[in-house]
């Protein structure tokens, strides 16, 4: 019992730090894996035989001794608990991290695991406190004991609940010291200068094309991967952040109202760029209207003189900034913008465009692919110009900018291509995804893509238009992941009557690399189209 709590509860630390710590998160997910992983069947049965064996002492005590239930109990625990398989996984994408806030959790997580179990064994064996007379060691109550150990493993999903809630005081007390710190040390270079991006999708890439831009002509300090929260923006200015710097870029992510301004209280940007507004954390936001005001926050935060590079071709970022006469926006688009794209093709090579900025017009030639990546390079590229850079200066610096990782990334491996978008979740980017795979002609076009998730009531229904994307797309091989999560994925291919015959449906994104490896053939193309993460497993 005492390895199967410690399986248990790491498993359950292991998944809170996926969600971010975030306890609604966390409830949700508990209430989806409920039978599974919450109450699963081993310890309610446990729990059963428990009420049956206080049924049995009552009534036929004579003939059901304390003897048959520690064999009966003794067997079940060794045929049923003994196995941790549910909670210890080979194969995890993101394993358990150490941090020191986890180590924080775990102090009153395993105090509670520990006391709750650890009192009703010694209660069980001495009956000090619930009864007035001492059992014994050999005359201990077997079904208290048990008890104990069976209810408290239940427990201790909830447990991480507790400790959370015991810990939160300290976590708030040490981010609050960063936050201090930080304003603290962009007070001290009022020469810099601070770009933040939000954005529903597209702000990493974004953030990382406005770097290579920039770094040939200034020195550029900006958030590693996806650091967007209050923590990632902190750490990076407090440790990485130093005095030479010009520039500094930052990655500012949302999922409720209120977490554009928390980052702007942190560092106030003097340029905002907004990608676009979408669907994504539409299951937290509740409407896109409240998601398109959320990240309207950044462009709200621009002090007087400020600048805002926004997207021309979405109606509710165009809007941003309209009311305020004493910044400056500059607009970007593919079909209209005061910097503006057009002729966009790609292939294995990436992607080429025209690019025109007033009379100004040049091709750019980048490894990127896809048309959404050509609106992010022309919000990077309305910074650039804005900041003085030469349009020709830019022509220079898009070639050699290097896709995200696990951001439509094309890669070769061996005798076949990949496309590693595993990173995405968006319907919109996604769409893209398949289209671009679609026009891929130099080998069988595969995906492997468990959908998306976070999207709220439309989840089901973006699915399904996903669905119908890569029915359209005419692909030779399509594997989901996840047999519940591909229901309106294979309602959308069949609208598009795409046969099912090159149509699998896996458990895990492991089993999907097994089939892979016996399919694949030289010339090939690979989509990875979004990777969940493994909370989402099943």
């Amino acid at each position: 019992m005492f390895r199967y709590h410690w399986y248990r509860t790491r498993f359950f630390v292991h998944t809170f730090q996926q969600v971010g710590y975030k306890n609604n998160e966390y409830w949700q997910w508990l209430r989806a894996h409920w039978d599974e992983k919450v109450i699963p069947i081993d310890l309610g049965v446990f729990n059963l035989i428990l009420l049956i064996s206080v049924a049995a002492d009552g009534f036929f005590g004579s003939v059901v001794t304390k003897n048959t239930l520690a064999v009966i109990f003794f067997v079940y625990a060794v045929f049923w608990l003994s196995s941790v398989k549910r909670y210890k996984q080979d194969k995890v994408k993101k394993p358990l991290v150490l941090t020191n806030r986890v180590k924080r959790l775990l102090i009153p997580v395993v105090v509670l695991g520990i006391l709750f179990p650890g009192f009703l064994t010694f209660e069980a064996y001495t009956g000090r406190y619930l009864y007035n007379y001492s059992p014994g060691l050999l005359n201990f109550d077997i079904i208290l004991l048990v008890f104990g150990w069976v209810f408290s493993a239940i427990l201790i999903p909830f447990f991480i609940f507790i400790g959370s809630w015991i810990t939160k005081p300290i976590e708030r007390s040490i981010q609050e010291g960063f936050k201090k710190q930080a304003r603290k040390k962009l007070a001290s270079m009022p020469q810099l200068k601070v770009i933040a991006i939000t954005g529903s999708y597209g702000k990493t890439s974004t953030k990382f094309m406005i770097r290579d831009l920039l770094k040939e002509r200034f020195s550029v300090c900006s958030t590693p991967g996806s650091y967007n929260t209050p923590m990632g923006i902190c750490k990076v200015i407090n440790n990485d952040l130093q005095s030479h710097h010009q520039i500094l870029i930052l990655e500012m992510g949302a999922r409720y109202e209120g977490n554009i301004q928390e980052l702007c209280d942190i560092a106030q940007p003097d340029i905002s760029v907004v990608t676009n507004v979408g669907v994504a954390h539409l299951e937290t936001f509740g409407s896109q209207e409240v998601i398109a005001r959320e990240k309207g926050t950044l462009v709200d935060n621009l002090s007087q003189g400020g600048v805002a590079i926004l997207n021309a071709d979405d109606i509710h970022v165009s809007k941003m900034g309209t009311g305020r006469s004493d910044i400056t926006r500059i607009l970007t688009g593919l079909s209209s913008g005061d910097i503006k794209g057009s002729d966009v093709s790609y292939n294995t090579e990436g992607t080429s465009f025209q690019i025109g900025v007033g009379e100004e017009t040049e091709e750019i030639q980048t490894k990127l692919l896809g048309s959404h990546n050509v609106q992010n390079m022309l919000l990077a590229i309305g910074v650039a110009h804005h900041l003085g850079i030469r349009l020709k200066t830019v022509v220079l610096g898009a070639k050699n900018i290097e896709p995200v990782e696990h951001r439509l990334e094309l890669k070769k491996a061996g005798e076949y291509y990949i496309i590693d978008d595993a990173f995405n979740s968006n319907p919109v980017g996604a769409k893209n995804a398949v289209e671009i795979l679609g026009q891929f002609n130099s080998g069988r076009r595969i995906i492997i893509t468990p959908g998306m998730v976070e999207l709220g009531e439309i989840e089901y229904s973006e699915n399904q238009k996903f669905g119908e994307a890569i029915g359209n797309a005419k692909l030779d091989k399509i594997i989901l992941v996840g047999e519940e999560r591909a229901e309106p994925i294979l309602k959308g291919i069949k609208i598009t009557e795409n046969g099912e015959e090159n149509i699998t449906v896996v458990n895990s994104l492991f089993e999907a690399n097994d089939i892979l490896r016996v399919y694949l053939q030289p010339g090939d193309i690979v989509l990875y189209e979004n990777d969940l993460p493994d909370v989402y497993n099943e």
